[in-house]
C-alpha cells in the first residue's frame, strides 16, 4: 500500500496573497446599502481590515461591472460573524453581457455560530471568460431576523 498525507488545504490556497486583480481601477461597484463605517472599498482593497457592512437588514446585493470583460480563475470570500448566530446564504453569478443574462457559480448557506464558528471562507477555482458582471447576493439571516450582511474580503483574480 503506498499513502502519502497531505494538507487539506493547499498552502498556496489558505491566504490570498494580493496576486489579484486591482478593482478599484477596473471595475465600478453596485451596492443596495453599507454602513458608512464599513464602505465596500475596505472588503476590496488588500490589506483593508473593516470589511463592508450593510446599513439595513435583509438581502443585499454587491456588483462589480468591469470596465472591459475580465477571464476569472478565482474568487476568494471571507465572511465573519462574531456576534449573532444565524443561518446565512449567498449566491453568486456571472454575466458575460453586462447582466441581460447570468451564469450561477454558487449559492450556499452557512451557519455562524460565534464564537467557535463565525468566519467562513470561500476559496473558489474557476475558468470564466469575458465576465463584464459579477453579482454576490448575500441573504444574512434565512429565518427572517435582523441582522444585517457583511462581507470581510472579495478578491479575484
Amino acid at each position: 500500500m503506498r499513502k502519502r498525507l497531505i494538507s487539506p488545504m493547499p498552502h498556496d490556497r489558505l491566504t490570498f496573497d494580493g496576486a489579484g486583480l486591482d478593482l478599484a481601477n477596473l471595475a465600478t461597484v453596485e451596492i443596495t446599502s453599507e454602513d458608512e463605517a464599513h464602505p465596500i472599498e475596505c472588503a476590496l482593497r488588500l490589506g483593508e481590515t473593516r470589511g463592508w457592512s450593510a446599513a439595513e437588514p435583509g438581502p443585499q446585493i454587491i456588483r462589480l461591472l468591469f470596465d472591459h470583460p475580465q477571464n476569472l480563475k478565482r474568487i476568494w470570500l471571507v465572511f465573519e460573524e462574531t456576534e449573532t448566530p444565524r443561518t446565512q446564504e449567498f449566491s453568486l453569478r456571472w454575466s458575460p453581457d453586462r447582466g441581460h443574462s447570468f451564469r450561477e457559480i454558487i449559492r450556499q448557506q452557512w451557519n455562524f455560530s460565534p464564537p467557535g464558528t463565525a468566519r467562513e471562507t470561500e476559496d473558489y477555482t474557476v475558468d470564466l471568460s469575458n465576465v463584464t458582471l459579477l453579482e454576490l447576493k448575500i441573504v444574512p439571516d434565512k429565518s427572517g431576523g435582523e441582522a444585517r450582511a457583511s462581507l470581510a474580503s472579495l478578491r479575484l483574480a
